[in-house]
């Protein structure tokens, strides 16, 4: 019987309380906020900086239907400013756009990318009666390398790692080359413990499913510079894309926020090349090429944007450090998963059922992924054998894994 989404991630999320070490879900109790205290829908107000555009069919646009589900379900008002990001507004820094957001009446600004770390920072110190949320980002990770002790200054995460590794299976079971490219955006702890884990995947279902060699696969990644192209500062996505199906990889993963492995897989599979896909985050990204795609892991920012929002109206700052995974007591409930993974039109029946096996596999622990002996792409050890790699390390991941192609730093 074919598992649903929601009970992939159950088994993903037991895997991860396996590993042994504690979840971080909280940092600091939430504080009082005078700012917030008691506020009245109609006189609440959330601010959003997006680092792209809201219609990106991606990362941007997932975060923007998200907050607007909320808003649309709270009653409450929506101030945002999209394409923060040095290409189309040159010189200007997102806490510049969130003192704007915050002079119309925000009184919680809500930063969507990595990018924008340091600009949390500097609007949440600025402005200590306003809440503020980083989606990604560790400053209020007390067990985090980087914690600051900012009282109004919260991350939330999901746990995409976990995603990715199904989406790592479905791509070596897609693939008959066993050539797989991987779009990836500029290079840090997020990007490198994402392209990695989605290796541990296909790595795991090349060799038990495919019943073929690890050193047979290859999984090569190539950066372009950012999270979407920037004409003359990073490489052409497009053309990455393109190289990758005009140079024999038969399934491209996208690690960007922009769709360019799925148009340009269109285009490929239209000139009678057999290839597939995997997208990457927005939930209907499959859309755009259903026939060759592999599926698409994706988040629910709804959910975890509405909890922050319940707790500044109800006058506390919502400033834990939140790296969420799915709900196991209402696992049937998409309203309480995080993380979700939709299969594709171009997985076999095979397919469908040999990944319904791994992830059962994941929930009973028999294949824990993050288990030792790993190296990294230098050959030093990353996890020891028989060891399971705590939270900070895949936080953390400093390299790429042995076995990947492609730039670590």
């Amino acid at each position: 019987m074919k598992l649903n989404r929601f009970w992939q991630f159950a088994a993903i999320a037991a895997l991860l309380g396996a590993c042994g070490s504690p979840t971080p879900q909280s940092s600091p109790s939430p504080a009082e906020s005078p700012a917030t205290t008691g506020a009245a829908p109609k006189d609440f107000t959330v601010g959003m900086v997006l680092v792209g555009p809201k219609n990106d069919a991606g990362w941007n646009q997932t975060h923007f239907e998200g907050i607007e589900q909320v808003v649309k379900d709270k009653g409450i008002k929506l101030e945002y400013a999209d394409k923060v990001n040095p290409a189309d507004r040159p010189n200007v820094t997102g806490s510049q756009v969130a003192d704007e957001l915050i002079g119309k009446g925000a009184k919680m600004i809500i930063f969507n990318s990595d990018d924008f770390k340091d600009d949390a920072l500097a609007t949440a110190k600025k402005h200590p009666d306003v809440a503020i949320i980083h989606a990604s980002g560790d400053y209020a990770w007390k067990e985090g390398k980087n914690f600051k002790n900012q009282p109004n200054l919260g991350n939330i995460m999901g746990k995409m790692e976990y995603g990715k590794m199904i989406a790592g299976c479905a791509a070596a079971l897609g693939s008959d080359t066993g050539k797989i490219g991987y779009v990836g955006a500029l290079i840090n702890d997020e990007t490198r413990r994402y392209a990695s884990s989605a290796y541990l995947g296909a790595k795991h279902c090349w060799e038990k499913y495919k019943k073929k060699e690890a050193k047979d696969l290859e999984f090569k990644v190539t950066w372009i510079g950012f999270w979407f192209n920037i004409p003359g500062k990073t490489l052409d996505p497009t053309k990455v894309a393109d190289d990758f199906y005009n140079g024999g990889y038969d399934v491209v993963m996208s690690g960007i926020d922009t769709p360019e492995a799925a148009i340009q897989g269109k285009k490929a599979a239209e000139a009678g090349k057999p290839v597939k896909f995997v997208h990457y985050d927005y939930k209907k990204g499959c859309d755009l090429a259903p026939d060759i795609c592999l599926g698409v892991p994706f988040y629910n920012w709804a959910l975890t944007y509405g909890k922050a929002v319940e707790t500044a109206m109800g006058g506390k700052m919502p400033n834990e450090f939140v790296w969420s995974g799915p709900d196991f007591a209402n696992i049937s409930d998409p309203q309480t998963d995080m993380i979700g993974f939709l299969q594709g039109k171009a997985l076999t029946a095979d397919n469908t059922k040999a990944i319904d096996e791994f992830v059962k596999q994941l929930a009973d622990g028999t294949v824990p992924l993050f288990q030792g002996q790993i190296k990294l792409q230098d050959g030093t050890e990353y996890v020891k054998a028989g060891a399971t790699a705590t939270d900070q390390q895949i936080w953390y991941l400093p390299q790429l894994l042995a076995g990947m192609t492609g730039p670590s730093k």
